[in-house]
Protein backbone atom coordinates (compact mmCIF):
# COMPACT_ATOMS: atom_id res chain seq x y z
CA UNK A 1 0.00 0.00 0.00
CA UNK A 2 1.53 3.36 -1.01
CA UNK A 3 2.65 5.65 1.76
CA UNK A 4 2.03 9.36 1.07
CA UNK A 5 3.57 12.09 3.17
CA UNK A 6 1.98 15.52 2.97
CA UNK A 7 3.57 18.72 4.30
CA UNK A 8 1.45 21.87 4.25
CA UNK A 9 2.16 25.56 4.74
CA UNK A 10 0.13 28.33 6.36
CA UNK A 11 0.68 30.67 3.36
CA UNK A 12 -0.36 30.43 -0.24
CA UNK A 13 1.66 28.49 -2.78
CA UNK A 14 2.85 31.65 -4.52
CA UNK A 15 4.08 33.22 -1.30
CA UNK A 16 5.98 30.13 -0.26
CA UNK A 17 7.67 29.73 -3.63
CA UNK A 18 9.00 33.27 -3.34
CA UNK A 19 10.11 33.40 0.27
CA UNK A 20 10.35 29.97 1.88
CA UNK A 21 9.77 27.42 -0.84
CA UNK A 22 11.95 24.57 0.42
CA UNK A 23 10.70 21.63 2.40
CA UNK A 24 14.18 21.27 3.96
CA UNK A 25 13.77 24.49 5.96
CA UNK A 26 11.07 22.73 7.98
CA UNK A 27 13.48 20.26 9.55
CA UNK A 28 15.70 21.15 12.49
CA UNK A 29 18.79 19.36 13.63
CA UNK A 30 18.40 17.33 16.78
CA UNK A 31 20.98 16.93 19.48
CA UNK A 32 21.90 13.28 19.36
CA UNK A 33 24.73 10.84 19.14
CA UNK A 34 25.75 12.20 15.73
CA UNK A 35 27.18 15.42 17.16
CA UNK A 36 28.06 14.23 20.62
CA UNK A 37 25.26 16.10 22.34
CA UNK A 38 26.59 19.59 21.60
CA UNK A 39 29.50 21.62 22.86
CA UNK A 40 30.63 21.00 26.39
CA UNK A 41 30.05 24.01 28.63
CA UNK A 42 33.33 23.47 30.46
CA UNK A 43 36.61 22.64 28.72
CA UNK A 44 37.90 19.23 29.66
CA UNK A 45 41.19 19.17 31.55
CA UNK A 46 42.41 16.98 28.72
CA UNK A 47 42.39 19.94 26.34
CA UNK A 48 45.31 21.50 28.16
CA UNK A 49 47.33 18.40 27.42
CA UNK A 50 46.42 18.34 23.76
CA UNK A 51 46.86 22.06 23.11
CA UNK A 52 50.65 22.27 23.36
CA UNK A 53 53.36 21.74 20.80
CA UNK A 54 55.89 23.83 18.99
CA UNK A 55 53.79 26.94 19.67
CA UNK A 56 51.70 27.40 22.79
CA UNK A 57 48.09 26.20 22.46
CA UNK A 58 47.01 28.65 25.16
CA UNK A 59 47.68 31.64 22.91
CA UNK A 60 45.64 30.19 20.07
CA UNK A 61 42.72 29.11 22.26
CA UNK A 62 42.58 32.35 24.21
CA UNK A 63 42.80 34.49 21.06
CA UNK A 64 39.95 32.68 19.37
CA UNK A 65 37.71 32.88 22.42
CA UNK A 66 38.41 36.58 22.82
CA UNK A 67 37.59 37.34 19.19
CA UNK A 68 34.40 35.33 19.30
CA UNK A 69 33.20 37.01 22.46
CA UNK A 70 33.88 40.45 21.03
CA UNK A 71 31.96 39.81 17.83
CA UNK A 72 28.96 38.27 19.50
CA UNK A 73 28.73 40.91 22.19
CA UNK A 74 28.68 43.96 19.82
CA UNK A 75 25.59 45.78 18.62
CA UNK A 76 24.16 45.06 15.18
CA UNK A 77 25.23 47.83 12.74
CA UNK A 78 22.88 49.23 10.10
CA UNK A 79 23.98 48.51 6.54
CA UNK A 80 25.09 51.46 4.40
CA UNK A 81 24.90 51.47 0.62
CA UNK A 82 27.03 52.94 -2.14
CA UNK A 83 25.58 53.99 -5.50
CA UNK A 84 28.12 53.97 -8.34
CA UNK A 85 27.24 56.08 -11.38
CA UNK A 86 28.89 56.01 -14.81
CA UNK A 87 27.11 57.87 -17.57
CA UNK A 88 23.49 56.68 -17.64
CA UNK A 89 24.21 53.50 -15.68
CA UNK A 90 23.97 52.97 -11.93
CA UNK A 91 24.60 50.07 -9.56
CA UNK A 92 24.12 49.75 -5.81
CA UNK A 93 26.69 48.04 -3.57
CA UNK A 94 27.33 47.75 0.15
CA UNK A 95 29.43 50.76 1.18
CA UNK A 96 33.10 49.84 1.76
CA UNK A 97 34.92 51.03 4.85
CA UNK A 98 37.99 52.37 3.05
CA UNK A 99 38.84 54.41 -0.03
CA UNK A 100 40.98 51.60 -1.46
CA UNK A 101 38.03 49.20 -1.31
CA UNK A 102 35.69 51.77 -2.90
CA UNK A 103 38.11 52.47 -5.75
CA UNK A 104 38.65 48.73 -6.33
CA UNK A 105 34.88 48.21 -6.40
CA UNK A 106 34.43 51.01 -8.95
CA UNK A 107 37.24 49.73 -11.17
CA UNK A 108 35.84 46.21 -11.00
CA UNK A 109 32.48 47.50 -12.24
CA UNK A 110 33.73 49.78 -15.03
CA UNK A 111 36.88 47.78 -15.91
CA UNK A 112 38.73 50.71 -17.51
CA UNK A 113 41.80 49.99 -19.65
CA UNK A 114 45.14 50.72 -17.92
CA UNK A 115 45.79 53.91 -19.91
CA UNK A 116 42.31 55.41 -19.29
CA UNK A 117 41.86 58.30 -16.86
CA UNK A 118 39.87 57.38 -13.77
CA UNK A 119 38.51 59.73 -11.09
CA UNK A 120 35.80 59.60 -8.42
CA UNK A 121 33.60 62.43 -7.22
CA UNK A 122 30.61 62.87 -4.92
CA UNK A 123 27.88 65.46 -5.58
CA UNK A 124 27.84 67.87 -2.65
CA UNK A 125 24.15 67.21 -1.93
CA UNK A 126 24.98 63.50 -1.31
CA UNK A 127 28.07 64.08 0.83
CA UNK A 128 28.08 64.41 4.59
CA UNK A 129 26.90 67.65 6.24
CA UNK A 130 30.44 68.49 7.31
CA UNK A 131 31.75 68.08 3.76
CA UNK A 132 28.99 70.16 2.17
CA UNK A 133 29.84 73.07 4.49
CA UNK A 134 33.51 73.00 3.54
CA UNK A 135 33.27 72.51 -0.22
CA UNK A 136 32.54 75.40 -2.58
CA UNK A 137 31.44 73.79 -5.80
CA UNK A 138 29.14 71.05 -7.10
CA UNK A 139 31.42 68.06 -6.32
CA UNK A 140 33.74 66.66 -3.69
CA UNK A 141 36.56 64.87 -5.53
CA UNK A 142 37.58 61.61 -3.85
CA UNK A 143 41.29 60.90 -4.21
CA UNK A 144 42.45 59.70 -0.79
CA UNK A 145 41.33 57.96 2.37
CA UNK A 146 40.83 61.33 4.07
CA UNK A 147 38.45 62.72 1.43
CA UNK A 148 36.52 59.43 1.34
CA UNK A 149 35.99 59.42 5.11
CA UNK A 150 34.91 63.11 5.07
CA UNK A 151 32.35 62.41 2.35
CA UNK A 152 30.91 59.25 3.98
CA UNK A 153 30.92 60.31 7.63
CA UNK A 154 27.45 60.01 9.12
CA UNK A 155 25.57 59.20 5.89
CA UNK A 156 23.53 56.04 5.33
CA UNK A 157 24.05 56.11 1.57
CA UNK A 158 26.70 57.62 -0.68
CA UNK A 159 26.60 58.41 -4.42
CA UNK A 160 29.91 58.31 -6.27
CA UNK A 161 30.20 59.38 -9.89
CA UNK A 162 32.92 57.77 -11.98
CA UNK A 163 34.68 60.17 -14.34
CA UNK A 164 36.61 58.26 -16.98
CA UNK A 165 36.99 58.07 -20.74
CA UNK A 166 36.51 54.29 -20.61
CA UNK A 167 33.33 52.90 -22.22
CA UNK A 168 30.40 52.16 -19.89
CA UNK A 169 30.23 48.69 -18.34
CA UNK A 170 28.05 46.07 -20.02
CA UNK A 171 24.61 45.61 -18.48
CA UNK A 172 24.46 43.05 -15.71
CA UNK A 173 22.89 39.80 -16.79
CA UNK A 174 19.83 38.73 -14.90
CA UNK A 175 20.19 35.37 -13.14
CA UNK A 176 18.34 32.50 -14.81
CA UNK A 177 14.96 31.67 -13.30
CA UNK A 178 14.95 28.93 -10.67
CA UNK A 179 13.96 25.44 -11.79
CA UNK A 180 10.37 24.39 -11.12
CA UNK A 181 9.82 22.92 -7.64
CA UNK A 182 9.65 19.16 -7.17
CA UNK A 183 6.37 18.47 -5.37
CA UNK A 184 6.21 14.69 -5.74
CA UNK A 185 8.71 11.87 -6.17
CA UNK A 186 8.71 8.09 -5.65
CA UNK A 187 10.83 6.42 -2.96
CA UNK A 188 11.85 2.76 -2.64
CA UNK A 189 13.37 1.05 0.41
CA UNK A 190 14.98 -2.40 0.41
CA UNK A 191 15.24 -3.45 4.05
CA UNK A 192 16.85 -6.47 5.69
CA UNK A 193 14.67 -7.33 8.71
CA UNK A 194 16.83 -10.31 9.67
CA UNK A 195 19.88 -11.86 8.02
CA UNK A 196 18.63 -13.10 4.67
CA UNK A 197 15.05 -11.74 5.10
CA UNK A 198 14.62 -8.84 2.66
CA UNK A 199 11.49 -6.70 2.25
CA UNK A 200 10.79 -3.92 -0.23
CA UNK A 201 8.78 -0.79 0.59
CA UNK A 202 7.55 1.42 -2.24
CA UNK A 203 6.39 4.86 -1.15
CA UNK A 204 5.68 8.27 -2.62
CA UNK A 205 6.68 11.58 -1.06
CA UNK A 206 4.53 14.57 -1.95
CA UNK A 207 4.01 18.17 -0.89
CA UNK A 208 1.34 20.72 -1.71
CA UNK A 209 3.71 23.63 -2.34
CA UNK A 210 7.17 22.99 -0.80
CA UNK A 211 10.14 22.13 -3.03
CA UNK A 212 11.70 18.75 -2.16
CA UNK A 213 14.74 19.13 -4.44
CA UNK A 214 16.48 22.25 -3.08
CA UNK A 215 17.05 24.19 0.10
CA UNK A 216 15.98 27.82 0.55
CA UNK A 217 19.47 28.89 -0.58
CA UNK A 218 19.16 26.84 -3.79
CA UNK A 219 21.44 23.96 -2.78
CA UNK A 220 20.48 20.75 -4.56
CA UNK A 221 19.52 17.96 -2.14
CA UNK A 222 20.80 14.89 -3.99
CA UNK A 223 23.44 12.22 -3.71
CA UNK A 224 24.13 9.16 -1.59
CA UNK A 225 23.38 9.46 2.12
CA UNK A 226 24.53 7.15 4.90
CA UNK A 227 22.79 7.17 8.23
CA UNK A 228 19.95 5.80 10.34
CA UNK A 229 16.40 5.04 9.16
CA UNK A 230 13.86 4.63 11.95
CA UNK A 231 10.37 3.23 11.25
CA UNK A 232 7.86 3.38 14.12
CA UNK A 233 4.54 1.53 14.33
CA UNK A 234 3.25 2.08 17.86
CA UNK A 235 -0.54 2.12 18.28
CA UNK A 236 -1.83 4.99 16.19
CA UNK A 237 1.68 6.38 15.68
CA UNK A 238 3.18 5.49 12.29
CA UNK A 239 6.19 7.45 11.15
CA UNK A 240 9.47 7.16 9.30
CA UNK A 241 12.56 9.28 9.99
CA UNK A 242 16.01 9.28 8.41
CA UNK A 243 19.10 11.00 9.81
CA UNK A 244 22.37 10.82 7.92
CA UNK A 245 25.19 12.46 6.02
CA UNK A 246 26.03 12.66 2.34
CA UNK A 247 28.91 10.55 1.06
CA UNK A 248 30.40 11.76 -2.22
CA UNK A 249 32.07 8.50 -3.23
CA UNK A 250 29.77 6.40 -5.39
CA UNK A 251 29.14 2.70 -4.82
CA UNK A 252 28.45 -0.05 -7.37
CA UNK A 253 24.85 -0.23 -8.54
CA UNK A 254 24.43 -3.73 -7.12
CA UNK A 255 25.67 -2.73 -3.66
CA UNK A 256 23.36 -3.78 -0.83
CA UNK A 257 23.77 -2.64 2.75
CA UNK A 258 23.21 -5.89 4.67
CA UNK A 259 24.21 -7.35 8.03
CA UNK A 260 27.62 -8.39 6.72
CA UNK A 261 28.48 -4.83 5.65
CA UNK A 262 27.10 -3.46 8.91
CA UNK A 263 29.38 -5.76 10.90
CA UNK A 264 32.42 -4.54 8.98
CA UNK A 265 31.42 -0.92 9.50
CA UNK A 266 31.04 -1.42 13.23
CA UNK A 267 34.62 -2.69 13.34
CA UNK A 268 35.86 0.22 11.22
CA UNK A 269 33.94 2.69 13.39
CA UNK A 270 35.85 1.73 16.52
CA UNK A 271 36.24 4.75 18.83
CA UNK A 272 39.38 6.86 18.58
CA UNK A 273 42.00 4.84 20.44
CA UNK A 274 45.59 5.39 21.52
CA UNK A 275 47.56 2.15 21.12
CA UNK A 276 50.59 2.07 23.39
CA UNK A 277 53.53 -0.30 23.87
CA UNK A 278 56.08 -0.23 26.70
CA UNK A 279 59.58 -1.66 26.11
CA UNK A 280 61.98 -2.17 29.04
CA UNK A 281 65.57 -3.34 29.36
CA UNK A 282 68.10 -3.59 32.17
CA UNK A 283 71.79 -4.59 32.40
CA UNK A 284 70.77 -7.19 35.01
CA UNK A 285 67.62 -9.09 35.97
CA UNK A 286 65.35 -7.11 38.27
CA UNK A 287 61.69 -6.78 39.25
CA UNK A 288 59.60 -3.72 38.46
CA UNK A 289 56.09 -2.38 38.95
CA UNK A 290 54.56 -0.36 36.12
CA UNK A 291 51.51 1.69 37.14
CA UNK A 292 49.32 3.40 34.55
CA UNK A 293 46.90 6.17 35.57
CA UNK A 294 44.37 7.75 33.20
CA UNK A 295 42.58 11.07 33.46
CA UNK A 296 38.81 10.87 33.94
CA UNK A 297 38.11 11.62 30.24
CA UNK A 298 40.08 8.52 29.22
CA UNK A 299 39.38 4.85 29.78
CA UNK A 300 41.30 1.62 29.23
CA UNK A 301 40.64 -0.64 26.26
CA UNK A 302 42.44 -3.88 25.46
CA UNK A 303 45.58 -4.72 27.48
CA UNK A 304 48.13 -7.49 27.14
CA UNK A 305 49.15 -9.17 29.32
CA UNK A 306 46.11 -8.46 31.55
CA UNK A 307 47.24 -6.10 34.34
CA UNK A 308 46.04 -5.94 37.92
CA UNK A 309 43.20 -3.37 38.18
CA UNK A 310 43.59 -0.87 41.01
CA UNK A 311 40.75 1.57 40.19
CA UNK A 312 38.64 2.32 37.13
CA UNK A 313 41.43 4.50 35.77
CA UNK A 314 44.52 2.82 37.24
CA UNK A 315 46.18 -0.57 36.57
CA UNK A 316 49.49 -2.21 37.51
CA UNK A 317 51.86 -4.58 35.72
CA UNK A 318 54.37 -6.63 37.78
CA UNK A 319 57.26 -7.92 35.63
CA UNK A 320 60.75 -9.35 35.80
CA UNK A 321 63.01 -7.40 33.40
CA UNK A 322 65.78 -9.29 31.59
CA UNK A 323 68.91 -7.78 29.96
CA UNK A 324 67.84 -8.72 26.44
CA UNK A 325 64.55 -6.86 26.78
CA UNK A 326 62.34 -9.83 27.63
CA UNK A 327 59.60 -9.06 30.16
CA UNK A 328 58.30 -11.86 32.35
CA UNK A 329 54.81 -11.04 33.57
CA UNK A 330 54.70 -12.55 37.07
CA UNK A 331 50.91 -12.42 37.47
CA UNK A 332 50.09 -14.25 34.22
CA UNK A 333 53.29 -16.30 33.91
CA UNK A 334 53.82 -14.91 30.41
CA UNK A 335 57.00 -13.76 28.65
CA UNK A 336 56.59 -10.85 26.21
CA UNK A 337 58.79 -8.31 24.48
CA UNK A 338 56.54 -5.38 25.45
CA UNK A 339 53.46 -4.42 27.45
CA UNK A 340 50.44 -3.35 25.40
CA UNK A 341 47.50 -1.21 26.43
CA UNK A 342 44.83 0.92 24.77
CA UNK A 343 43.50 4.24 26.04
CA UNK A 344 40.30 5.71 24.60
CA UNK A 345 39.41 9.40 25.04
CA UNK A 346 35.90 10.76 25.47
CA UNK A 347 35.51 12.51 22.10
CA UNK A 348 32.41 14.33 23.41
CA UNK A 349 34.76 16.29 25.69
CA UNK A 350 37.27 17.22 22.97
CA UNK A 351 38.01 16.54 19.30
CA UNK A 352 41.51 15.05 18.91
CA UNK A 353 41.63 16.00 15.22
CA UNK A 354 41.58 19.70 16.05
CA UNK A 355 44.90 19.46 17.93
CA UNK A 356 47.00 18.85 14.82
CA UNK A 357 47.55 22.09 12.95
CA UNK A 358 50.26 23.90 10.94
CA UNK A 359 51.27 25.63 14.18
CA UNK A 360 52.36 22.45 15.96
CA UNK A 361 52.79 19.77 13.29
CA UNK A 362 53.67 18.97 9.71
CA UNK A 363 51.92 17.42 6.70
CA UNK A 364 53.12 15.59 3.61
CA UNK A 365 52.04 12.87 1.15
CA UNK A 366 51.90 9.43 2.72
CA UNK A 367 54.65 8.17 0.40
CA UNK A 368 57.02 10.74 1.92
CA UNK A 369 55.67 10.42 5.45
CA UNK A 370 56.61 6.77 6.06
CA UNK A 371 60.37 7.11 5.34
CA UNK A 372 60.36 10.47 7.11
CA UNK A 373 58.82 8.86 10.21
CA UNK A 374 61.46 6.12 10.15
CA UNK A 375 64.23 8.74 10.20
CA UNK A 376 62.55 10.62 13.07
CA UNK A 377 62.19 7.46 15.17
CA UNK A 378 65.83 6.61 14.52
CA UNK A 379 66.90 10.06 15.70
CA UNK A 380 64.85 9.58 18.88
CA UNK A 381 66.70 6.43 19.92
CA UNK A 382 64.47 3.60 18.69
CA UNK A 383 66.27 0.48 17.58
CA UNK A 384 65.88 -0.89 14.07
CA UNK A 385 63.61 -3.66 15.32
CA UNK A 386 61.40 -1.32 17.37
CA UNK A 387 60.86 1.31 14.70
CA UNK A 388 60.29 -1.34 12.02
CA UNK A 389 57.65 -2.95 14.21
CA UNK A 390 56.04 0.44 14.88
CA UNK A 391 55.74 1.32 11.19
CA UNK A 392 54.73 -2.16 10.03
CA UNK A 393 51.98 -2.35 12.65
CA UNK A 394 50.48 0.97 11.56
CA UNK A 395 51.24 1.09 7.84
CA UNK A 396 47.67 0.05 6.96
CA UNK A 397 46.32 3.03 8.91
CA UNK A 398 48.82 5.34 7.21
CA UNK A 399 48.07 4.18 3.67
CA UNK A 400 44.32 4.69 4.14
CA UNK A 401 45.07 8.38 3.57
CA UNK A 402 46.54 10.30 0.65
CA UNK A 403 48.29 12.82 2.90
CA UNK A 404 49.30 12.68 6.57
CA UNK A 405 49.52 15.46 9.16
CA UNK A 406 51.27 14.58 12.42
CA UNK A 407 52.86 15.77 15.64
CA UNK A 408 54.48 14.31 18.78
CA UNK A 409 53.24 15.20 22.26
CA UNK A 410 55.52 16.56 24.97
CA UNK A 411 55.91 14.33 28.08
CA UNK A 412 54.54 16.95 30.47
CA UNK A 413 51.29 17.34 28.55
CA UNK A 414 51.03 13.60 27.95
CA UNK A 415 51.31 12.93 31.68
CA UNK A 416 48.22 15.07 32.29
CA UNK A 417 46.20 12.47 30.39
CA UNK A 418 48.13 9.21 30.76
CA UNK A 419 50.59 8.97 33.63
CA UNK A 420 53.09 6.15 34.00
CA UNK A 421 55.39 5.28 36.91
CA UNK A 422 58.09 2.58 36.95
CA UNK A 423 59.85 1.27 40.07
CA UNK A 424 63.37 1.24 38.57
CA UNK A 425 66.23 3.41 39.80
CA UNK A 426 68.37 5.56 37.47
CA UNK A 427 66.03 4.91 34.58
CA UNK A 428 66.35 6.50 31.13
CA UNK A 429 62.78 7.20 30.06
CA UNK A 430 61.24 8.36 26.76
CA UNK A 431 57.58 8.51 25.70
CA UNK A 432 56.82 8.91 22.00
CA UNK A 433 53.13 9.69 21.47
CA UNK A 434 52.33 10.21 17.77
CA UNK A 435 49.12 11.95 16.76
CA UNK A 436 48.28 11.78 13.05
CA UNK A 437 45.34 12.35 10.74
CA UNK A 438 44.58 12.13 7.05
CA UNK A 439 44.22 15.43 5.18
CA UNK A 440 42.86 16.14 1.71
CA UNK A 441 44.75 17.89 -1.08
CA UNK A 442 42.75 21.06 -0.37
CA UNK A 443 43.66 20.94 3.33
CA UNK A 444 47.32 20.54 2.41
CA UNK A 445 47.32 24.19 1.36
CA UNK A 446 46.97 25.10 5.05
CA UNK A 447 50.29 23.32 5.70
CA UNK A 448 52.14 25.23 2.97
CA UNK A 449 54.74 26.41 5.49
CA UNK A 450 54.76 23.13 7.47
CA UNK A 451 55.59 20.51 4.87
CA UNK A 452 58.22 17.85 4.39
CA UNK A 453 61.09 20.33 4.03
CA UNK A 454 60.26 22.05 7.32
CA UNK A 455 59.68 18.70 9.07
CA UNK A 456 63.08 17.38 7.96
CA UNK A 457 64.87 20.27 9.67
CA UNK A 458 62.80 20.19 12.87
CA UNK A 459 64.25 18.49 15.97
CA UNK A 460 61.55 16.53 17.82
CA UNK A 461 64.11 15.57 20.46
CA UNK A 462 63.55 18.82 22.35
CA UNK A 463 59.78 18.24 22.32
CA UNK A 464 59.83 14.66 23.63
CA UNK A 465 62.80 15.08 26.00
CA UNK A 466 65.28 12.78 24.23
CA UNK A 467 68.63 12.00 25.87
CA UNK A 468 71.50 9.85 24.57
CA UNK A 469 71.16 7.61 27.64
CA UNK A 470 68.19 5.95 25.95
CA UNK A 471 70.65 4.30 23.52
CA UNK A 472 73.00 3.01 26.25
CA UNK A 473 72.36 -0.68 27.13
CA UNK A 474 74.15 -0.18 30.45
CA UNK A 475 71.23 1.95 31.69
CA UNK A 476 67.83 0.88 32.89
CA UNK A 477 65.68 1.96 29.95
CA UNK A 478 61.94 2.39 29.40
CA UNK A 479 60.66 3.28 25.93
CA UNK A 480 56.96 3.85 25.30
CA UNK A 481 55.64 4.18 21.74
CA UNK A 482 52.04 5.31 21.28
CA UNK A 483 49.96 6.24 18.26
CA UNK A 484 46.47 7.66 17.77
CA UNK A 485 44.64 8.16 14.48
CA UNK A 486 42.72 11.43 14.90
CA UNK A 487 41.07 11.44 11.46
Amino acid sequence: MPLNRYLTSTGSATQNLKSNSSIWSKFKKKTNEWDGGGQSQQPAPMMGMMGGGMMGGGMMGGGTMGMGGGMMGGAVMRQRFLTLVHGDMETIKLMPNTYAEAEAMAREWVRPPPEASFHLRVPVEYASLQASRLIHGPWLWISSEETYQIASQGVHGLRIEIVTDAPPPPPEEEPPPPPPPVLEMPATFNLELNPGQIVALETSCSSDDLDMSRTDEGTLVAGMFWGKLEIIHDGDTHQMEFTGTRKDESLPGEFFFDQRVMTKLSVAAKPTTARCMIYMSSPEVQYADIILSLHAVWKFGVTYPPPEPMTDHKVKFFVRVHPGGALEDITNQTVVSSLYYEAMPDTAAFNPSSYISPYNGFAMPVGDFIPHLSRVLDSLGLSLQTRTHFIATNIQAFTNHRNIAYRFMSPSRLTAAIDISVSMESCAFIRLFLLFKGVSDEEMEEFAGSGEKEAASFDWGDTVGFTEAIRDPQHNRVIETSIMDCT
